[in-house]
């Protein structure tokens, strides 16, 4: 199915990222890796074209919608949600129908389709043996599907050639982006287990979640707050205990995390950045305290590996001292969007919990388009991309 690829320019291979490993990388595969963007109009698939549009070595070669988007020059079939413009070369780009045959030429499938109609349309594409980057909820809970933030979890990657072996679909699988909320909360939850030496067995979550992955719903939120959002509860309590889990030692399926996670999701008149309030017991003793955690936090890294993927943020935590941080207006892009910003650490005084924190990802970059993006990367380095 993959066509063979072009050779980078040495302008892109200049640019590419500037960690060693991938480096090395970029001298050994000097090419583009054309991908499919389907779910285009939407909000993710608009912010996946942002920030795909001068990537070093992922190059988009097809956009895919709905059949009353098909036919028409991009420009024409999207309603605008991004402040910047539209880059020249996607503008006129013909939108085609979602179906396997229109993207033959392409390496690998980017999807923010709707939920109503991504799981046919991915098991299609999947069984074409394309690479799938998924922001849909359809797969996420499946066994053998990858839910992937690779920050936090790059060890999950290795599942993907039993996927593979058991869906039957040789070099086609399907890599899940978990919800939007779900970074905010296992990311510092991770870093804290890691440094501590010790598992977190409760977490309680409050989540102020901004109004762009809703869809936008306009003047339902204007001087408002929603205490409910269809699903979400159920979805961050589920995803953030499959993200934290661990690959089984044949590497064919995940155990979950243990830890027990009671959430609440409200809607807030936020553009963009889901701020959560987290309370968190530890299974040791003596007690924790805050500035373990913080210390812990700072020190934190992922993967080498990771870090040096173009998308990847340089510090995956950033610890705020001010008490009135993280805010969504200040702290939202830190990383380009690719960090958890956390403050407000501090001991429960109730004695209940041990820690309370707050946190804030941008929940369309992190949360989504930046998530997926920086899965295909580690994929494409990893050689599952061919």
């Amino acid at each position: 199915m993959a066509p063979s690829a072009t050779l980078l320019p040495q302008a892109f291979m200049s640019s590419a990222g500037e960690g060693q490993s991938h480096a090395q990388f970029q001298a050994e595969n000097p090419k583009y890796w054309r991908c499919a963007i389907l779910g285009c109009t939407g909000a993710v698939g608009q912010r996946l074209i942002e920030l795909l549009a001068h990537h070093p070595y992922i190059k988009i070669d097809g956009l895919g919608a709905f059949p009353r988007s098909a036919g028409k020059p991009y420009r024409e079939a999207v309603h605008r949600l991004q402040s910047s413009p539209i880059h020249p070369g996607i503008a006129n780009m013909v939108v085609q129908e979602c179906v396997p045959k229109n993207f033959l030429h392409c390496h690998l499938v980017f999807s923010a389709l709707a939920s109503t109609a991504a799981c046919d349309i991915e098991r299609e594409f999947m069984q074409a043996k394309f690479p799938i980057f998924s922001n849909a909820k359809n797969h996420r809970q499946e066994p053998i599907v990858l839910l992937m933030i690779p920050t936090l979890n790059l060890e999950h990657m290795s599942v993907i050639r039993f996927q593979r072996e058991v869906m039957g679909c040789g070099g086609g699988f399907v890599v899940c982006s978990p919800s939007c909320s779900v970074a905010g909360v296992a990311l510092p939850i991770r870093a804290m287990e890691d440094m501590l030496k010790c598992k977190v067995v409760e977490a309680n979550v409050i989540t102020m979640q901004a109004i762009s992955s809703g869809g936008h719903p306009g003047v339902d939120m204007l001087d408002n707050v929603v205490p409910f959002i269809p699903d979400e509860e159920a979805r961050l309590e589920k995803e953030t205990r499959k993200v934290l889990g661990t690959v089984y030692s044949e590497e064919d399926g995940f155990t979950k995390h243990f830890l027990g996670v009671s959430a609440a999701c409200n809607r807030v008149q936020v553009l963009d950045g889901h701020t959560t309030c987290v309370s968190v017991m530890f299974d040791r003793t003596p007690r924790v305290s805050a500035e373990e955690v913080k210390s812990a936090l700072r020190e934190w890294q992922c993967h080498p590996s990771v870090i040096s993927c173009p998308s990847a943020p340089r510090s995956p935590i950033i610890v705020l001292n001010d008490e009135n941080r993280p805010q969504p207006r200040l702290d939202r892009n830190q990383e380009a969007g690719m960090a958890v910003s956390v403050g407000r650490v501090r001991e429960d005084k109730t004695g209940y919990f041990d820690i309370m924190f707050a946190s804030l990802s941008h929940n369309a970059v992190l949360g989504a388009a930046g998530a997926s993006i920086l899965n295909a990367e580690v994929a494409i380095r990893d050689g599952w991309v061919e």
